[in-house]
């Protein structure tokens, strides 16, 4: 994670141990790494003092990575490029529709959380197991013709048959 200036980190974990593993790479590379243990806690230093990365892990108390990423970027004066941790290769679907640059999925380790950092701070993406610009995700389960909510296929609505 060598830059040719320091960049400002903000790594946004709740598992102790984990945060104080990535926060001591980013150090140890020079950099600044700030730290949060809640997604609240997050959104307030990231609105006082912008960092030029977010590693943003999915699952927070309080406020979750999804709904924090998405408050930032409505909220925040300017683009702060996020790097999601998953729990999981299925929340890939959601840290793609969150707004992400990118993502990793935990463990993890310094080569990738490096390789992931220095693709998002010059503008690209990283997406482990699925591309950012990948097809929607289609239901698993098929859903039904008529909505509940559909006025034509209400039971109420329909005419009565004599017996």
């Amino acid at each position: 994670m060598k830059h040719p200036q320091p960049l400002h980190a903000l790594v946004v974990e709740d598992h102790t141990p984990l945060r104080d593993q990535i926060v001591a790479l980013l150090r140890h590379a020079g950099h600044r790494a700030d730290e949060a243990s809640s997604g609240r806690m997050a959104l307030q230093m990231a609105l006082e003092q912008p960092p030029d990365v977010l590693l943003l892990d999915i699952g927070l108390p309080e406020l979750d990575g999804l709904g924090l990423c998405r408050l930032l970027r409505a909220r925040c004066e300017r683009h702060v490029p996020v790097l999601m941790l998953l729990d999981r290769q299925a929340d890939m679907h959601l840290a793609r529709r969150s707004g992400a640059e990118g993502w990793l999925v935990k463990p993890l380790d310094a080569l990738r959380l490096r390789r992931a950092t220095d693709a998002i701070l010059a503008g690209g993406t990283y997406t482990e197991g699925l591309a950012a610009d990948a097809a929607p995700v289609e239901p698993m389960v098929p859903l039904p013709v008529g909505d509940a909510g559909d006025s034509e296929n209400s039971s109420e609505e329909q005419p009565a048959t004599a017996g």
